[in-house]
């Protein structure tokens, strides 16, 4: 097994230590883990080892020093290079907090070299912009379609180097997406084969999340004064399941006096899209997307709903049940009355089209490649901003300013009903 070792730095002082076995987690998996071909057959590709280390009991935002190392049998020690990361705030603390999200980046050759399923053109700028600015992103969620490996395991090899300047300095959560985890017979909601009989097995292993169980991909997490909801679209999330039981749960639990900023994650669109697949279906969404989950987002009053899987950019008016909730398009103040949608799944995967048809609801489109950041400046101030992933500047923006009490106001499909006898 390999180690790890941790350099600490606390309050100026640097201290060395190598964690124990029971501080780290081994996975890994064989050909007949693999749902068909060609993951187990020529996409094979026998991946080692996949170690988890877990670092408990940290100092909130400090700065931890650290190596990754294999001990020889001469029981001698070598060494990368040390990378650095930050512990993340406590739930709730009141600091400055910046959050990147984005779907369907991919991966691409540096080189110019032949790229296997070359259809991420715009990965390489949008891993550039993240690592040129790292110093001002805390954590990033890639919200679906990680790298299109397709069954090609080789090909996630690749996508790790390249995010590994990022995924090394700051948390790099994901979602799961079609192309990690659909394959028919095999449980998930979509019976098509564009996970290349990965079957959900790589995306699983080679990236930790707090799933209760990792076969079923849905989780919530904390980071500072932000709770993000993440769903599986690829598994069932209508009302009556075990997920949607989740994502209710999810929503209800946030203390939202220490963390007012509430999050929905998915890969496929379950709110509002003008992508032209979608036009086409007459449904502006995932079929079945929204019906089910609107009234909880609703009443439990998510700020931002974001998607990928549609590769385009687009930012909806505060919007329930089809009709827009508020005027204002740029600076939210007081109760939003309904949740803004945004899909944000063109990290790098070739470019999906729009309708031309004009819907009411929907405020900002973009037809190229580009990622999104929320800047959480204190309980009360949130930044939305659409970054382009070829020189990295704001094309769209929002901010939204309000008290707790304005979260504790009721709105349509948020309180009990009342009347005067009540």
């Amino acid at each position: 097994m390999g180690s790890v070792k941790q350099n600490l730095l606390l309050n100026g002082v640097l201290k060395e230590g190598i964690l124990s076995d029971h501080q780290l987690g081994t996975l890994t998996f064989e050909r007949s883990s693999m749902c068909g071909a060609p993951a187990r057959t020529v996409g094979w590709r026998d991946p080692g080892y996949i170690h988890t280390s877990f670092l408990k009991e940290l100092w909130p935002n400090t700065v931890y020093a650290y190596k990754l190392g294999h001990r020889l049998f001469n029981c001698t020690y070598v060494w990368s290079k040390e990378y650095q990361f930050k512990a993340p705030p406590y739930p709730g603390q009141d600091s400055v907090q910046r959050v990147v999200i984005f779907g369907d980046m991919g991966k691409g050759e540096v080189d110019g070299s032949s790229e296997y399923n070359d259809f991420q053109p715009g990965s390489l700028n949008t891993t550039k912009q993240l690592v040129q600015d790292l110093k001002n992103i805390d954590i990033v969620f890639h919200n679906g379609d990680i790298c299109y490996a397709n069954g090609y395991l080789s090909q996630w090899d690749q996508f790790t180097a390249q995010i590994e300047p990022i995924a090394s300095s700051v948390p790099y959560m994901i979602s799961s997406g079609n192309h990690e985890r659909d394959w028919p017979g095999t449980g998930s909601f979509y019976g098509n084969m564009d996970s290349g009989g990965e079957c959900g097995v790589l995306a699983q292993t080679m990236f930790y999340t707090p799933a209760e169980n990792r076969e079923k991909f849905w989780y919530s997490t904390d980071y500072g004064m932000f709770r993000f909801c993440i769903a599986d679209t690829e598994h069932d999330w209508r009302e009556g399941t075990e997920q949607y039981k989740f994502i209710e749960h999810c929503l209800a639990s946030v203390d939202r006096q220490k963390q007012p900023w509430l999050i929905f994650l998915a890969h496929r669109v379950l709110g509002y899209s003008s992508d032209l697949s979608y036009a086409i279906e007459g449904s502006f969404e995932e079929p079945m997307g929204r019906e089910s989950l609107q009234k909880l987002w609703q009443k439990y009053k998510v700020d931002i709903a974001m998607y990928g899987h549609v590769h385009n950019y687009e930012r909806t008016c505060p919007i329930y049940q089809n009709v827009c909730t508020s005027k204002e398009k740029h600076h939210y103040k007081g109760t939003l009355n309904g949740t803004i949608h945004v899909a944000a799944g063109g990290a790098g995967a070739s470019l999906s089209p729009f309708t031309t048809l004009q819907t009411a609801w929907s405020l900002y489109k973009d037809y190229d490649h580009g990622f999104v950041k929320l800047t959480a400046f204190d309980h009360s101030n949130l930044l939305f901003e659409y970054k382009k992933s070829r020189d990295g500047k704001v094309y769209d923006s929002f901010t939204i300013s309000r008290d707790y009490r304005d979260i504790l106001a009721c709105t349509v499909g948020s309180c009990p009903s009342t009347t005067l006898a009540s």
